[in-house]
């Protein structure tokens, strides 16, 4: 297979719909992804699946196809038919969850196209999608990885790229991976997805991409760049990304959404304040994460904390009830119980 680039002139992306993977449970978001899906986040004003469509029409794309299951009504309310984001939306509905490999499959009909993007719905880029649509033609690839240096070796696992650019494997996370990181866009065709059963579970860099890699070396190829990146797994993720863009954009106002109060003396510091949040008189805030329709008493402090109301999400083994609000350290590590998330 040649690597010789072709010009992205050549490769008309706007012909390429999106498949936008937002149908997991994001357990590792818990408890905030009990209140909202995790793409339907805010995060400096705009919902994370909001960003990532509008970063796929500017980059030529006027179709999307978004899978639903957890908490679909946090993300259809925000995003409608995506006219506020520059493209066409369109919804595939999952009874359960069926993965990075069976949501596309299920998804077919309505892509409806012979070649498409996949791309991730809880991370942020800005790879180039005409470089990386060129890239994918010139090889003559059935899947293209967008991948950049690694920069957690320990916490990703990797992708180990040959000198041809061809994926020859996926080594775990630890201190063996050397290989590049991927960040959650690809350019596939639709054959690759075809045969799969449309109603069954089927991942992606875990399941099928490996049989292909097997079966069809240089199937499987890479595009390397220095795109940015930004994870939005966990909560101490979720309020990095949103303190750091809300500094980028010089949208501080951002951080609180609708319906806000805070009251006489109470002083809030680099938190995000979801709608309805009520802050009482002489509360402190300080690098929390405070959901939907939370009160937050009157004289009562929080550092470093994730709030929601315990009515709404009941507390699990070793959570924190305090004042009626379910009190959940930022930095918890959980684990995500998910398929789709390779």
């Amino acid at each position: 297979m040649s690597n010789a680039p072709v010009p992205t002139s050549l490769t008309t992306v706007g012909s390429w719909p999106a498949m936008v993977l937002t149908a997991g449970l994001g357990t590792r978001l818990r408890p905030l992804s009990e209140v909202r899906a995790k793409p339907g986040l805010p995060v400096a004003g705009v919902p994370l699946v909001g960003r990532i469509l509008r970063w796929l029409a500017a980059g030529g794309v006027r179709h999307a196809v978004l899978n639903l299951h957890h908490l679909p009504d946090t993300i259809t309310s925000e995003v409608g038919d995506g006219e506020a984001f520059g493209l066409a939306v369109r919804y595939s509905w999952e009874q359960a969850v069926l993965g990075s490999a069976g949501g596309p499959a299920r998804a077919l009909p309505l892509l409806d196209a012979d070649r498409f993007f996949i791309v991730n719905g809880d991370t942020l880029t800005d790879v180039e999608l005409g470089e990386l649509a060129a890239r994918h033609v010139s090889s003559g690839a059935r899947v293209t990885m967008a991948l950049i240096a690694n920069p957690d070796p320990g916490h990703y696992g990797g992708v180990d790229v040959d000198g041809a650019g061809r994926v020859t494997g996926f080594p775990r996370p630890g201190p063996g991976n050397g290989g590049w990181h991927f960040i959650g866009v690809q350019a596939v065709e639709a054959s690759v997805f075809a045969a799969l059963d449309p109603d069954a579970p089927a991942d992606t860099v875990s399941g099928i991409y490996r049989r292909l890699i097997a079966d069809e070396p240089g199937a499987v190829q890479a595009h390397i760049s220095g795109a940015a990146f930004r994870d939005i797994g966990t909560a101490a993720n979720y309020l990095a990304t949103s303190l750091a863009i809300a500094s980028a954009e010089g949208a501080a106002g951002a951080l609180h959404g609708a319906r806000v109060t805070i009251g006489p003396g109470a002083r809030v510091t680099d938190s995000v304040l979801w709608d309805d949040v009520w802050v009482g008189a002489d509360a402190v805030l300080d690098h929390c994460v405070v959901a939907d329709r939370v009160r937050v008493p009157a004289g009562s402090r929080f550092s470093h904390r994730v709030l929601v109301n315990a009515s709404e999400v009941p507390a699990g083994p070793d959570e924190d009830i305090v004042h009626g609000l379910l009190a959940v350290p930022l930095d918890a590590r959980r684990r995500e119980r998910t398929r789709g998330k390779d």
